[in-house]
C-alpha cells in the first residue's frame, strides 16, 4: 500500500523498478503507471524494456517507456506491468528471466499485448526464436507491438521476421568487430576493459594499467605474505581483523586472495584466457580464471603496464601454492576432474550467527565466513552432516505431504525431478529447440530468395518449402511430447514420497529441496552439548508458506482423497 493525495491505494508490483528508472510519482500518474491496471486481458498489456549496455542512459530508457505508454493509451490499453533487465539478446547461452516472465504472463492469459520499443530490443537471434514466440502468441490470440517501427505482429508478421533477421546479422557483425578489436589491443599491450585486479587501475585514454594509490600498499602486503608462504586463509583473516576492506567494502576471503595470486594481470601482463564451454562445446560468455601470459612474436610476455608483483614473483607464488596442494583433496588438486556431489544442503543452509552460508567440511557443515574470512568475521558454527540431513529429510517430506496437489511447488518439484531423472530428455528438448529455430530461419531465407531475389524456379521453391514445412511440423510435435509434465503420484503418498527421497541420491535430493525452499537458517545452540532436535533450531524459508498453516492430518487426508479420485477417473 502507498499513500497518494491523502488516500491509500494498492501498490503496483513494478513500482520499485519504475522508481529505479527515475520516474517520480506525478509522471507515473500521468503515464497511467501509478495504480495497478485492472481490466480484461484484451485491455491489458505487458511492457518489456531491455538495457543491453550500461552506456544506455536512464533518460533514454524513460523516453522508451513514455513512447510505449503513449501508444498504449492511443489503443485503449493499460500497462499491467513493466519488465526490465540488462541482458544480451544475441547470445544463446544468456537467459533473459524478465523476458521469460513477460511472455509467460501473456501465455497465462493475464494480458494479450506485449509492447517492445524496437525489434532489436526483442531479440537479436533472428526469426528462429521470434517465429516460435509468435506461434505461441497466435495460439493465445495475443500479439507483439514494436513501437518505434510501428509493427503489429498480428498484421505484419513477415516484416517483423525480416527485421529480426536483420538484427541478428547486425549482432553477428558487431561481435566480429569487437573480437577483432580486443585481439588487436591485447597484441599491442593495451587493457581491454573490465574489472582491474586489486591494487591496479587503468589510465584513461592510454590503455595501460598503473598502481592504485589507495589499494597498492595493501595489495603489496598481500603479495609479500604470499611470498612468505602464508596461506590465503591466514591473509584474509589478518586483513579482516585489522578492518581492512576489499575494493567494494566487503570482507576478504581465502578464495579472493587465491584468485589474485593466480592473476596474470596482477603481474602487469596481458592475460590469454580461454572461454568456458557448455556440455555441447559451445562457447559461453565467461572465461576461465587465471590464464597464461600472452606472448609476442619472440615468445616474450606482453606487458599491459605496472603490476603489483613481477612475473618472477608470479611464478614463485604459483609454485608455493602448487606445493601446498594435496592430491585427492580440494586443496589445490587440479587433477581430480569434476567432483561428485555428496552434500544436499550446501548453498541452502545458513549460519544462525552471521546468516552467511554453511559449507561442506567433510563430516560436518561449517560456517563459510568463519572458515574463509577468519574468526574476526564470525564466531562460527558447525553441525554433523549425517544428523542434520536425516532430520531435513523428515521435515521436507512432512511439508510436501501438507501441500495441495494443485500447488505450484508440487509442479516445480515434478519438473525438477523430471530434469534430474531424465537428463537425456532435457538435452533433447534443447537440441530440438535449436534445430527448430534454425529451420524457421532457413524458411524465411527461402521465402526472401523466391519473392525478393526472383531467381528461383517455382517448382524448386515449392519442393524446398514443403520439405522445410514438414521438418518444422515434426519438430514442433516432438517438442510438444517432450514438454509433457511429470507424474505427480509419488508426491502424494507418504510411502512413495519416502521411497522417492531415499532413491534420489545427493544430487536428486538437492533438486527436490531447492524446488520447495529458499534457505534454512540453523540457529545457534544454547551451549556445548545442546541436544535440542535440529528441526527445532531450524528456521526454514518455504516457497509455499501457506502449507505450514495446514494441520498435517488434514493435509494427508486431502492428498489421499485427491489421489483416489484421480485413480478412479
Amino acid at each position: 500500500m502507498v499513500t497518494f493525495g491523502g488516500r491509500m491505494t494498492m501498490e503496483r508490483e513494478d513500482l520499485p523498478t519504475l522508481r529505479a528508472l527515475g520516474f517520480d510519482e506525478d509522471e507515473l500518474r500521468r503515464l497511467g503507471l501509478w495504480e495497478p491496471a485492472i481490466g480484461e486481458p484484451i485491455d491489458l498489456a505487458e511492457m518489456y524494456v531491455r538495457r543491453s549496455k550500461k552506456k544506455d542512459t536512464l533518460s533514454s530508457l524513460r523516453q522508451q517507456v513514455r513512447e510505449m505508454c503513449g501508444h498504449a493509451t492511443s489503443e485503449g490499453k493499460k500497462i499491467r506491468r513493466l519488465w526490465f533487465e540488462q541482458r544480451s539478446a544475441s547470445k544463446a547461452n544468456v537467459r533473459r528471466e524478465e523476458f521469460e516472465k513477460a511472455t509467460g504472463s501473456i501465455m497465462e492469459g493475464l494480458s494479450k499485448t506485449l509492447y517492445v520499443y524496437k525489434t532489436s530490443r526483442l531479440s537479436r537471434r533472428g526469426m528462429g526464436q521470434v517465429g516460435l514466440l509468435l506461434d505461441e502468441f497466435d495460439s493465445q490470440k495475443a500479439r507483439i507491438y514494436i513501437t518505434a517501427e510501428r509493427i503489429d505482429s498480428s498484421k505484419s508478421r513477415m516484416i517483423l521476421a525480416i527485421l529480426s533477421e536483420q538484427a541478428r546479422e547486425q549482432a553477428s557483425d558487431l561481435s566480429q568487430f569487437i573480437t577483432l578489436s580486443i585481439r588487436a589491443n591485447k597484441s599491442e599491450g593495451k587493457w581491454t576493459g573490465g574489472v582491474t585486479p586489486y591494487g591496479l587501475h587503468s589510465i584513461k585514454g592510454s590503455g595501460k594499467l598503473t598502481h592504485n594509490p589507495k589499494e597498492y600498499p595493501t595489495a603489496r602486503r598481500i603479495a609479500v605474505h604470499l611470498l612468505e608462504r602464508k596461506t590465503p586463509a591466514w591473509i584474509a583473516n589478518k586483513l579482516n581483523s585489522e578492518g581492512v576492506p576489499t575494493r567494494h567494502g566487503k570482507k576478504w576471503t581465502d578464495s579472493g586472495i587465491t584468485s589474485l595470486a593466480h592473476s596474470v594481470t596482477w603481474a602487469g601482463l596481458v592475460a590469454n584466457r580461454e572461454k568456458m564451454r557448455d556440455e555441447h562445446g559451445n562457447e559461453l560468455d565467461k572465461y576461465h580464471r587465471g590464464g597464461t601470459p600472452l606472448l609476442d612474436e619472440k615468445g616474450h610476455p606482453i606487458s599491459v603496464g605496472q603490476g603489483v608483483i613481477t612475473f618472477a614473483e608470479h611464478v614463485k607464488i604459483a609454485s608455493i601454492l602448487a606445493d601446498r596442494a594435496k592430491p585427492g583433496t580440494s586443496v589445490g588438486d587440479r587433477t581430480r576432474g569434476k567432483r561428485e556431489i555428496v552434500t544436499i544442503l550446501t548453498d541452502i543452509l545458513r549460519c544462525g550467527r552471521c546468516m552467511g552460508p554453511m559449507e561442506n567440511g567433510g563430516a560436518i557443515y561449517r560456517c563459510q565466513a568463519r572458515q574463509r574470512q577468519g574468526e574476526s568475521s564470525c564466531k562460527g558454527m558447525a553441525t554433523a552432516r549425517t544428523r542434520i540431513e536425516k532430520e531435513m529429510a523428515g521435515v521436507w517430506q512432512t511439508h510436501i505431504l501438507s501441500l495441495s496437489p494443485e500447488s505450484d511447488v508440487i509442479h516445480a518439484i515434478a519438473r525438477k525431478w523430471l530434469d534430474y531423472k531424465d537428463p537425456a530428455k532435457e538435452k533433447r528438448k534443447q537440441e530440438v529447440t535449436a534445430a527448430l529455430e534454425n529451420a524457421a530461419s532457413r524458411e524465411l531465407k527461402l521465402q526472401k530468395e523466391f519473392f525478393l531475389g526472383g531467381g528461383m524456379d517455382e517448382t524448386l521453391y515449392d519442393a524446398l518449402r514443403r520439405e522445410l514445412s514438414e521438418q518444422i511440423t515434426a519438430m514442433k510435435s516432438e517438442l510438444k511430447e517432450l514438454a509433457k509434465g511429470a507424474d505427480l503420484t509419488p508426491l502424494m503418498h507418504p510411502a512413495a514420497l519416502a521411497s522417492l527421497w531415499e532413491n534420489a541420491g545427493p544430487n536428486g535430493q538437492r533438486a527436490l529441496l531447492r524446488a520447495a525452499m529458499r534457505k534454512i537458517v540453523l540457529n545457534s545452540p544454547k551451549g556445548p552439548g545442546d541436544r535440542t532436535p535440529l528441526s527445532k533450531r531450524m528456521t526454514i524459508d518455504w516457497i509455499d508458506k501457506a502449507a505450514d498453516e495446514t494441520p498435517l492430518e488434514t493435509a494427508l487426508a486431502h492428498v489421499e482423497t485427491s489421489r483416489k479420485r484421480r485413480k478412479s477417473a
